[in-house]
């Protein structure tokens, strides 16, 4: 069922969808287990396909669009999308990680950044924020609210901090497909935007930046990086709109 071009999904549907994000959150826990310096992010994608293979899921991203790899790996001042490689993690580095699993066809999606090793306050404050920024947006997410809502909470935490919010990259529905309506910017105004309905289920994921907001793709097409070359920390959760608020499919 639809309502504005946004899909409500079944109980069944919903029960695949939770499914699918307890499969992600229990994988992300053995990814963050096998992050150190030394591992490669290959390494590290292995490590993700073969625990949500186990557990009878399949990759969302792998071929998705022409991605080559099961997860995406970025560094630094790498947002999104960067490619797992024999690249090694190093002390110092922020890694980003977004990953996904299908279960019966419908899609979870959730990401998050970490400081490995020794890193500087100024990374752990904007790693921080950006985790505090998805809650803020996530506490928004409630039947009768509006897309404006989680969004205006996301920019008002963020902006006050001095942080650049990354606006070409924004949140989404997701269910059958990993992107469906609507879109979930991490700015906007409160009151404005699609209503909110129980049944809804939408990946929340700000990104945030040391510097400026704006962003360039790298010469592999993929590899989004913020354009002054500052540092970037990303976090996303799949949820599900309910009475009550929203339910979280991809937390551990």
């Amino acid at each position: 069922m639809k309502h504005g071009g946004i899909t409500i999904k079944s109980h069944r549907e919903l029960d695949s969808m939770r499914e699918a994000g307890r499969i992600v959150s229990v994988a992300k826990v053995k990814l963050f287990e096998a992050i150190e310096p030394g591992v490669t992010t290959a390494e590290l994608d292995s490590v993700f396909e073969a625990e949500i293979r186990r557990q009878g899921a399949v990759p969302s991203f792998k071929g998705l669009y022409g991605f080559p790899a099961t997860i995406c790996t970025s560094f630094n001042e790498e947002i999104v999308h960067g490619i797992p490689s024999d690249r090694v993690v190093q002390s110092g580095d922020i890694l980003s990680l977004d990953v996904g699993a299908v279960v019966e066809g419908f899609h979870s999606d959730s990401a998050f950044s970490l400081g490995v090793g020794e890193i500087t306050e100024e990374q752990r404050k904007l790693i921080d924020a950006t985790r505090e920024s998805l809650k803020a947006g996530i506490g928004q997410a409630k039947a009768g609210n509006r897309v404006g809502d989680i969004s205006a909470a996301v920019q008002a935490y963020a902006e006050p901090l001095g942080y650049g919010i990354v606006r070409q990259y924004v949140g989404h529905g997701i269910g059958r497909d990993l992107h469906e309506d609507p879109q979930v910017p991490n700015f906007g105004i409160a009151g404005r935007g699609p209503l909110l309905r129980e049944g809804m289920t939408l990946a929340i994921e700000p990104m945030l930046n040391l510097g400026t907001w704006k962003t360039a793709v790298m010469e592999d097409g993929w590899t989004v990086v913020t354009a002054d070359g500052s540092l970037s920390a990303h976090f996303e959760d799949t949820i599900m709109i309910t009475n009550n608020g929203a339910e979280v499919l991809t937390s551990p």
